[in-house]
């Protein structure tokens, strides 16, 4: 048997299916609607209003609780500015998985205050912020501006 060589005719990168780019972006909008809200509170609102907001603010300090507020601020930013400028769309899902770890971080504190109903809302929104992780970074990535730009000026 004669070994023969085929070369295969080169295609283009299959592009994610439209309906799992949808469902991305709503999880990232949902997660940002979120945590800018809750980060605001957190970070710039009155101490007494996060504290009647969220009961377990006034067992840390302030500084802590503001730090957190921030975090969760730049979080929420990262889940859209970077996608939907298409800057260095790499930050979104590092923003969805920093979040990720600050839900998998208060699900430990909540459980030993006995705030049952915070450890399912850390779960929930920790997984959805997994998701939007996995799907920015392994099913449906965004591809930079720049390399785009790139890539139609060779074609």
């Amino acid at each position: 048997m004669l070994a023969h060589s085929t070369t295969l005719p080169a295609t283009a990168p299959a592009r994610p299916a439209r309906a799992l780019n949808v469902t991305l972006w709503a999880g990232q909008l949902l997660l940002a609607a979120l945590f800018l809200l809750v980060g605001y509170t957190h970070a710039v609102a009155p101490i007494e209003v996060a504290i009647q907001r969220a009961p377990w603010v006034a067992g840390l300090p302030v500084a802590l609780v503001r730090f957190i507020g921030v975090a969760e601020l730049a979080g929420a930013i990262g889940l859209l500015l970077p996608a939907a400028t298409r800057v260095r769309p790499i930050l979104t899902p590092l923003a969805a998985f920093g979040l990720a770890t600050m839900m998998a971080l208060a699900i430990p504190f909540h459980l030993l205050r006995g705030e049952g109903s915070a450890v399912i809302i850390n779960l929930v929104l920790g997984a959805l912020a997994v998701l939007v992780a996995l799907g920015r970074t392994r099913w449906a990535p965004i591809a930079d501006r720049a390399a785009v730009t790139r890539s139609r000026g060779s074609a």
